[in-house]
């Protein structure tokens, strides 16, 4: 079964995104800094397709199965080196 974004809300702290099969997730803003710097009205602008989330103006992208992996923004991360 494919799980896609029904609808995405934000509180001062979170994004919480209801799911197509009916679950309600949240994760910290602070694990995606564009959207964490971004107004209000820009968050709102988002693009919700079967596989994610879209902000143009922002240049951010969200997977659906990152976020139910728990995985946050992998764009500032550097590679650790053993």
């Amino acid at each position: 079964m494919s799980t896609s974004a029904k609808s995405v809300r934000f509180d001062d702290n979170s994004i919480w995104v209801d799911l197509s099969d009916g679950r309600i997730i949240a994760v910290p803003l602070a694990w995606f800094p564009r959207l964490l710097h971004a107004t209000p009205e820009q968050r709102g602008r988002v693009e919700i397709s079967l596989k994610g989330l879209h902000w143009d103006e922002l240049d951010e992208d969200i997977s659906i199965a990152g976020l139910l992996a728990g995985i946050g923004d992998v764009s500032q991360q550097t590679p650790m080196v053993a």
